[in-house]
């Protein structure tokens, strides 16, 4: 299931999609995207705010407020008589994706797209374009390369506003992508891991070394290079 800010929640058909889903599969996996709105437009876990470097406002918290707001909606009880959790607090966990998971190879599709738009940007140059973006646009017979004026992603006050997912790619009812939204995504996912990612994958992430070695973040290099240039004459 997935919670998207652009469409409120309508919370009591997610509790009931919840149990439905729960009953059949004993288990249910909720995508949450920060800036979630309830059916008043009040932000889920909307405590502190900050502001990223575009100027947008951030927002974190929002899968541990669902949390709780499912834990009092489903009680306790809902779980001890389905598995042997003893609260619906136990049974009830959140993740947020961190850098790793956010930071990993990127897929075909994001390989192949973001050559084409630097060769698009550079054709743009060359035939003396002014002001102009070099975009990736979607219709049902798949994705081109095209280019706007700059002007178009601005507002009345010359700000450029977040964009947003069009209704029409989401289904409010299933909490899922509509047909459209899959039609969007299908061309995305397909053929989205190549050879090269999976030998990648095999050299690398399972590489036999990595069980005598211990894993190093990339903070642990830095420090090292700090300490290398600090230690130099």
């Amino acid at each position: 299931m997935i919670l998207i800010p652009e469409s409120p929640l309508d919370f009591s058909a997610l509790e009931q999609r919840i149990r439905e889903l729960y009953e059949r599969q004993e288990h249910v996996v909720i995508v949450v995207g920060e800036g979630v709105v309830d059916a008043e437009g009040r932000r889920l876990g909307e405590v502190t705010s900050s502001v990223d470097p575009a100027g947008n406002v951030k927002f974190s918290g929002a899968a541990e407020t669902l949390k709780q707001m499912l834990a009092n909606a489903l009680g306790d009880e809902f779980f001890r008589v389905r598995q042997a959790h003893h609260t619906a607090d136990a049974a009830i966990f959140t993740r947020k994706v961190g850098h790793t998971q956010r930071g990993g190879r990127p897929i075909h599709f994001d390989r192949f797209y973001a050559t084409q738009l630097g060769g698009k940007a550079v054709d743009l140059l060359a035939e003396g374009g002014n002001n102009l973006v070099a975009t990736l646009q979607w219709s049902r017979t798949g994705f081109e390369l095209d280019a706007l004026p700059a002007v178009t992603f601005r507002d009345a006050h010359g700000e450029i506003p977040p964009r947003l997912v069009h209704r029409s790619l989401y289904d409010a009812k299933r909490f899922q992508p509509s047909p459209l939204g899959a039609a969007y995504l299908r061309p995305i996912f397909t053929n989205a891991v190549g050879p090269e990612d999976v030998e990648c994958l095999r050299t690398d992430l399972f590489q036999a070394g990595h069980l005598q070695t211990a894993y190093e973040s990339v903070n642990v290099a830095i420090s090292k290079r700090i300490r290398y240039l600090d230690d130099a004459p």
